[in-house]
């Protein structure tokens, strides 16, 4: 069978779609460990933020440990969860934080992987700010 076949299979989508939302609520409540658990350990995971460009697990947990864990709130306007198969997925959602005029907006996107020993895990990610207006 194709894997594109097998997108958004239902009980595959859940378990991702549970996994995004874990990993929002450890995000806005600066839940560190939560979000370490949630990258893959190694150091060929990367996240590209808006500010800075990290490169294996022990740079990502760097970054988040030296975060000010203050003013992380932030709404979602809009998410996209797209599984193929059973063990490969992207996340994709744009957001907005209070005080942001409303032509400002921040873009997030993941690709995961399920490992047999962990879950799903985040291998790659990637935080974007963009000012809408010209």
């Amino acid at each position: 069978m194709s894997v594109l076949m097998d997108i958004n299979r239902p009980e595959t989508h859940a378990e991702v779609t549970e996994v995004f939302y874990r990993y929002e609520t450890a995000l806005v409540t600066n839940d560190v460990e939560t979000l370490d658990a949630l990258f893959w350990a190694s150091d060929q995971t990367i996240r590209l933020g808006a500010s800075e460009n990290l490169f294996g697990q022990d740079e990502i947990l760097a970054f988040r440990k030296a975060r000010p864990g203050v003013g992380l709130a932030r709404r979602l306007e809009r998410v996209v969860i797209t599984t193929f198969g059973d063990n490969f997925a992207t996340t994709n959602a744009v957001f907005t934080r209070a005080g942001w005029p409303a032509s400002r907006t921040g873009r997030q996107s993941q690709s995961l992987i399920k490992v047999p020993a962990t879950g799903w895990q985040i291998v790659s990610a990637h935080v974007s700010i963009v000012d809408l207006e010209k």
